[in-house]
């Protein structure tokens, strides 16, 4: 397996990059902190009820003070299994996964705020959408620093 399948395994599920990479108290790590995480923050409850379109009651529902490390242990989790299995070498190949990180947090933390075209996306769409310039900004980043 190539680097970029070990990320795609992390993207699955935060740990199963660390342990395909054989680093098995990381990825036991990744997977407890994953699991807490999902718990603390009723995520499973919170995605069921996005999934079926009751948005008020998934951000009712959303334990903030959990959730708001989702992000970081996820993104984390990603760059970590990319990086053991090989991948990463480049000057600053870390900062689209911080990018990342931030704006999903952020995206997070006004989710029940923000509406697009007069709709609530909530606590799981709207995060998701975030990822999107996370990416961009970070690739872009990563170019301007390697530039200077």
């Amino acid at each position: 397996m190539n680097s970029k399948e070990k990320l795609l395994w992390s993207i699955a599920f935060p740990g199963f990059g660390q342990l395909l990479n054989g680093k098995y108290l990381k990825g036991i790590i990744f997977i407890l902190l994953e699991i807490i995480i999902n718990v603390q923050s009723h995520f499973n409850m919170i995605i069921y009820f996005s999934f079926n379109g009751d948005i008020s009651k998934a951000i009712e529902h959303t334990e903030y003070q959990w959730l708001m490390f989702y992000p970081c242990v996820y993104f984390f989790s990603m760059w970590d299994a990319y990086k053991d299995a090989g991948g990463g070498r480049d000057p600053y190949s870390y900062i689209p996964f911080v990018v990342c990180a931030f704006f999903v947090t952020v995206g997070l933390m006004y989710s029940a705020r923000v509406k697009i075209f007069g709709i609530s996306l909530g606590t799981v769409w709207f995060p998701m959408l975030c990822v999107i310039p996370g990416v961009f900004l970070g690739i872009l980043l990563k170019k301007i620093l390697r530039n200077l």
